[in-house]
């Protein structure tokens, strides 16, 4: 089995640490524990040594540490690098290269997989340079495994609480074992805004950030797939290994979808693409201001994903999953979206609830097939993503065949 190197940082919840390195152990995998000077306020690294039989390092400048270069030694020979807890603090270092300790050089020493389990106060996770250095690791490839919600040991109430061990060996196997059920695969994602540009300084959006979309994608590739998403305009940062068509208007969304679906095994419709746009385009110059309303006349856009139905014509492939954000009445709707758009799957949402919809990562949502409806609770959106992943894989493998891509032989 693989060795997992496990660094822990200085957290309340670094004693859920040991319960993460035994269930690593119980399913065959030899651990080897980094701490942080901090971290060892919070557990003793006996404890550590008790479970892995291995020294805990917790300093590179401990003597005889650097006799083979130990940071770079396990570096090569661990399968994965985990961070359970990863505080505010070490999670800035780890995405601006800082490596003023072991844990950190390690980080930027190892090829492995890197998964990050954040905790800390709730007001600390949401402040825009966490949720910023977040996204670039994000970018990087890092994985993570998303903080839970509830009463805090700080004493407040929101998100930041270290997810259960459980949770986090079962995202550390996933990586050791990765499921590859979408090997040979292509899939197409949308994901983020459209802008209708009104003159060359205005413009018509929405709040989409793009995330969910950005998730399904990673996901999928994680599996194997090859990915291509049509990426609206969006500060985030797509994970590595994806190929980005970037676009701006409805209009160019579409022709670029277009000119994929042929070479596509499933497509998934995640962006929050306009329903109108400026009637006769944009003006040529700045409309200026003048006293009194200003009327302006908007003109439908093409939906993108009623077109791919009437495409696709009742064919298996390519599987088409769709969205339906509401704020009333959503699974109604949904379920009138899904038969009039004849697409697979409805991913429904009411975006008005806390948690849920734009600008936040965590989503309430219903999967909306012709089998019925399925719903889940409150939960970050690359859990949700996995499941959108997991019923495309499915049908996938339930029948639908793989679509050869142009140029391909026949």
């Amino acid at each position: 089995m693989a060795l997992v190197a496990v660094g822990v940082s200085g957290g309340i919840s670094a004693y859920k640490a040991v319960e993460v390195v035994r269930l690593l152990q119980k399913a065959g995998h030899e651990v080897a524990v980094v701490m942080t000077r901090a971290a060892t306020r919070f557990v003793g690294p006996l404890t550590f040594e008790a479970i892995t039989r291995r020294r805990v390092i917790t300093s590179q400048w401990t003597p005889g540490a650097n006799a083979d270069i130990e940071h770079i030694a396990l570096a090569t020979d661990a399968a994965l690098f985990l961070v359970a807890p990863a505080t505010a603090n070490t999670i800035a270092r780890l995405a601006h290269g800082l490596a003023g300790d072991f844990l950190t050089s390690l980080a930027l020493a190892t090829r492995a997989p890197v998964l990050v389990a954040p905790a800390m106060n709730t007001h600390m996770y949401d402040h825009p340079a966490t949720q910023a250095n977040l996204d670039l690791l994000r970018s990087r490839g890092v994985h993570f495994v998303e903080p839970g919600e509830g009463y805090l040991a700080c004493g407040w109430v929101g998100k930041g609480r270290l997810a259960e061990p459980e949770a986090i060996a079962a995202a550390a196997l996933r990586l050791l074992s990765p499921v590859r059920d979408l090997a040979g695969r292509r899939v197409v994602v949308t994901a983020g805004p459209t802008f209708e540009d009104l003159d060359p300084v205005r413009y018509l959006g929405n709040r989409s950030s793009g995330r969910m979309g950005l998730s399904v994608a990673a996901d999928a590739a994680a599996r194997g797939a090859d990915v291509t998403v049509v990426l609206g305009p969006t500060s985030l940062e797509p994970a590595a290994g994806l190929r980005v068509v970037r676009v701006r208007s409805a209009r160019e969304m579409h022709t670029a979808v277009v000119g994929l679906r042929d070479g596509a095994d499933a497509i998934v419709m995640a962006a929050a693409v306009a329903d109108y746009t400026p009637a006769g385009g944009a003006a040529g110059g700045k409309v200026k201001k003048q006293d009194g309303p200003l009327t302006v006349t908007l003109e439908r856009t093409v939906d993108i994903l009623a077109d791919l139905g009437r495409w696709r014509a009742g064919r298996a492939a390519p599987v088409l999953v769709g969205f339906a954000a509401e704020t009333s009445d959503v699974l109604a709707y949904a379920a009138r979206k899904r038969e009039a758009k004849q697409v697979d799957l409805i991913v429904a949402n009411d975006v008005s609830q806390p948690g849920a919809g734009f600008e936040v990562d965590t989503n309430i949502a219903s999967f909306v097939t012709a089998a019925g409806v399925q719903s889940f609770p409150l939960e970050a959106k690359t859990a949700l993503a996995a499941r959108i992943v997991d019923f495309i894989a499915g049908r996938l493998s339930a029948g639908a065949p793989r679509t050869p891509a142009q140029g391909d032989q026949a």
